[in-house]
C-alpha cells in the first residue's frame, strides 16, 4: 500500500488550476519529509510516493530515496516531469527503487498543454515520458480537465498512441481549490460537459484500440454511461494514507464523503453510489446537483468484507486500548477494523466499492453490524448465520473515550452464551408474530422463503388456521419452494397483477424478506392500502447490510462464487414506517430496528384500523 507526502509547494511550472496556488511558498524541511518516512514504514506501507508541489526540484530528492530504498519500500512520484527528462537522474531513481510516476500532461499539443502550465514544457514532458517507458514502472499520465481543453481531449488520446503500451492516461476534472477557486469562472467547465468530453474521448481511444489504457476521476459516474468501471482515483491506486506539510501525522487519502466531494440528495437511492466520486464539494456549492442522473434500480450488494491485514500482540490490560498509543489519524474510520481478542489485535481492511463511506459508516458505527466469519474452510457463502457467524460489537472502552467520534474504535468479540443467538432471538420474534394469524395469508415474493418459518406455517395450515397463498414472479423458485412447502398455494405473478376484489379477501400480507427484491414496494403498499379490508395486517422482514471480518481465503472464495447480488435496494425499517405514516387508516403494531445489539434483521407489522 501506498503513502502519499507531500514535501512542500513549489514548483517549476505555474499551472491556472494549481490547488496550491496560495502556499506555493511553503516548503516542508529535510528532517520533516525523512521522519515522515519512517513513520510510513512504521505503519506498514510498502511504497512512499512523493508529491508537491513539483517534487523533483527539491535538492533532498535522492537522498529521501535513498533512505526509502534502505526501508526496504518502493519509490513513487507524483511530478510534472521536467526533471525527469534528465535520464542520470531516471538512471539514479531506478536504482533506489523508482517503481510508479504519475506525470502530468494536459493537452496533445504544445498550444494547449503549455497554454494550461504557462510555461514551454511540453516537449520536455515528453522526453521524459520517453525516459520514463519500457523501465517497468507503473505510469500513468494525468490530464486535468478545464474549459480550455475540455474539447481537446482527443488530442491527448492520440499522443498517447505515440508511447509505449505501459503508459496510462487519466482525465481529471479540476479541482475547485487553489487556482480553480480564484478562476473558477474562467476554468471550470460543466460535470455535464466533462462527462460528455471524457465518454467521447473514450470512443476515441477505443477506435485506436487504446481504450483499456484510459480512466476518469472527478466526475459522477452517471455521467460517463459505459465507462463507470474505468474509475481511479487515489483509493484505486491503492493509496492508503497521506500528510500534507504541517500535518502532525498520516490521515487517509480523501474519502468520497469527505472535505473534498459529496454525494448529495439525488445520489441517495443511486446503483452507482458506492463507487461513485459524487461531485466537488465546491462545484456542489456553486452549480448545484441539478445535473446528476441517478441510475435506479439494478443489483446490488448486501455485504462487503473487511479482509484480514496482519495481527500484533499487544502488551495492554484490558481497560487500557491499544490503538491510542500508535496514533488513530492514519486509519479510516469506515474501511478500517481493529479487532481484539485476548492479547492480539487484528487488523482488517475493506476496499469495497459497494457502498460509499457513509454507509459503511452506519453500518460499522451506528448499526453495528460486523461479524466474524466462523464458516468452515472451502465454504464459499454462508448460509446458516446463526452458527457461522460471531458479531462484532464496540468495545466499552470506546464509550468514555474523548477520541471516539474520530476514532475506527475497537471491535471485540460477543461472547458466546446459553442464551439464544441474535439471529434465532430476532427470528423468534418473527415466529411469535407468524403464530397469531388466521385467515388467508398472501405471502408476497415468497421464492426464497425463509427456511425458519416451514415448520410453524404447515403446522398452521394442517390444524386449519391459515390459508396459505405464496406469489412470486420466478416460476423457477416456486417450483423448488414447492417441493420444501407442499402444503402451500403458489402462483406465479405479483401482487400487482392481483385484483381489489382479491386483496379484499386477504387477511393478512407478508413479505419476508423480499422487500428490497421488490421493484416498487412503495406502490405496493399503496396498493394494499387501497385494497385491504379493515382489520388486515401486514407484516414487513428485512435485512440491512453488514459487514464480514474474513480472511484472505475466505474473502476471495466468496467473492469469486455465483452468488447472486439481487437486493434492488437496501431500504432499512423507516422506509416502511413513512409510508405507514401518511395513511391514516393504518397503525403500527410492532417494530424491530437494527442496531449494535440486534442482528441485522429489523421487522414492522402494522394494521388497518
Amino acid at each position: 500500500m501506498k503513502a502519499l507526502i507531500k514535501v512542500g509547494y513549489g514548483c517549476n511550472e505555474n499551472c491556472t488550476f494549481c490547488h496550491t496556488l496560495e502556499v506555493r511558498h511553503i516548503d516542508g524541511s529535510t528532517d520533516e519529509v525523512h521522519a515522515k518516512i519512517d513513520r510510513a514504514h512504521a505503519l506498514g506501507h510498502t511504497m512512499v510516493v512523493l508529491s508537491g508541489g513539483e517534487p523533483t526540484i527539491r535538492p533532498e530528492l535522492l537522498d529521501w530515496a535513498k533512505h526509502i530504498h534502505a526501508l526496504g519500500m518502493e519509490l513513487g512520484l507524483v511530478t510534472n516531469g521536467l526533471m525527469l527528462a534528465y535520464p542520470e537522474l531516471v538512471a539514479d531513481l531506478l536504482r533506489l527503487g523508482l517503481r510508479y510516476v504519475y506525470l502530468s500532461l494536459h493537452g496533445g499539443t504544445a498550444k494547449v498543454h503549455n497554454s494550461l502550465v504557462r510555461a514551454d514544457t511540453f516537449d520536455v514532458a515528453l522526453r521524459a515520458l520517453g525516459n520514463l517507458s519500457g523501465r517497468g514502472l507503473d505510469l500513468t499520465i494525468n490530464c486535468v480537465i478545464t474549459k480550455q481543453n475540455v474539447a481537446h481531449l482527443n488530442g491527448v488520446v492520440d499522443r498517447l498512441q505515440t508511447l509505449g503500451s505501459d503508459v496510462k492516461l487519466k482525465l481529471s476534472m479540476v479541482q475547485p481549490k487553489g487556482g480553480g477557486v480564484r478562476h473558477a469562472e474562467a476554468l471550470i467547465p460543466t460535470v455535464t460537459e466533462v462527462g460528455a468530453a471524457i465518454v467521447d474521448a473514450f470512443g476515441h481511444a477505443r477506435s485506436l484500440g487504446l481504450d483499456g489504457r484510459l480512466y476518469h476521476d472527478g466526475v459522477p459516474l452517471c455521467l460517463v454511461p459505459g465507462y463507470e468501471d474505468r474509475y481511479a482515483d487515489l483509493r484505486t491506486d491503492q493509496f492508503a494514507t497521506m500528510v500534507d506539510i504541517g500535518e502532525p501525522d498520516f490521515f487517509p487519502v480523501d474519502s468520497v464523503d469527505g472535505v473534498g466531494r459529496v454525494q448529495p440528495a439525488p445520489c441517495e437511492g443511486c446503483a452507482l453510489r458506492g463507487a461513485c466520486p459524487g461531485l466537488y464539494a465546491g462545484y456542489a456549492a456553486t452549480f448545484g446537483d441539478g445535473e446528476l442522473r441517478p441510475r435506479l434500480g439494478g443489483e446490488r450488494s448486501n455485504a462487503f468484507n473487511y479482509v484480514f491485514e496482519r495481527v500484533d500482540e499487544v502488551a495492554v490490560s484490558d481497560d487500557t486500548c491499544p490503538i491510542l498509543p500508535g496514533g488513530i489519524s492514519p486509519w479510516d474510520r469506515s474501511r478500517h477494523l481493529f479487532v481484539k481478542n485476548g492479547a492480539r489485535l487484528a487488523r482488517f481492511v475493506t476496499r469495497t466499492t459497494d457502498f460509499s463511506d457513509v454507509q459503511l459508516r452506519e453500518i460499522k458505527l451506528t448499526r453495528g453490524q460486523i461479524y466474524l466469519d466462523m464458516s468452515q474452510r472451502g465454504k464459499a457463502a454462508i448460509d446458516d448465520f446463526a452458527r457461522e457467524l460471531l458479531p462484532l460489537r464496540e468495545s466499552a472502552l470506546c464509550g468514555p473515550c474523548p477520541e471516539r467520534a474520530h476514532c475506527t474504535r475497537l471491535f471485540q468479540p460477543v461472547p458466546i452464551t446459553d442464551e439464544p443467538d441474535w439471529f434465532t432471538r430476532d427470528d423468534q420474534k418473527v415466529r411469535e408474530l407468524l403464530a397469531t394469524l388466521r385467515g388467508v395469508v398472501l405471502d408476497i415474493g415468497c421464492g426464497d422463503g425463509p427456511l425458519g418459518y416451514d415448520d410453524l406455517l404447515a403446522s398452521m395450515v394442517a390444524d386449519g388456521k391459515i390459508r396459505y397463498v405464496g406469489l412470486d414472479p420466478d416460476a423457477a423458485q416456486l417450483a423448488r419452494l414447492a417441493t420444501r412447502r407442499p402444503w402451500a398455494e403458489l402462483r406465479v405473478g405479483v401482487a400487482e397483477d392481483l385484483s381489489a376484489a382479491e386483496l379484499a379477501a386477504v387477511d393478512h400480507v407478508l413479505i419476508l424478506r423480499s422487500w428490497n427484491h421488490l421493484t416498487e414496494p412503495e406502490a405496493l403498499l399503496g396498493r394494499l392500502f387501497e385494497a385491504l379490508k379493515p382489520g388486515a395486517t401486514v407484516t414487513v422482514v428485512d435485512n440491512l447490510p453488514f459487514g464480514l471480518a474474513r480472511t484472505p481465503a475466505q474473502a476471495g472464495r466468496a467473492e469469486r462464487s455465483s452468488a447472486r447480488r439481487e437486493h434492488l435496494r437496501n431500504d432499512g425499517i423507516d422506509a416502511v414506517q413513512k409510508a405507514v405514516r401518511h395513511s391514516p387508516q393504518w397503525h403500527i403494531d410492532h417494530s424491530l430496528d437494527v442496531g449494535p445489539t440486534t442482528s441485522d434483521q429489523w421487522l414492522v407489522r402494522f394494521s388497518r384500523i
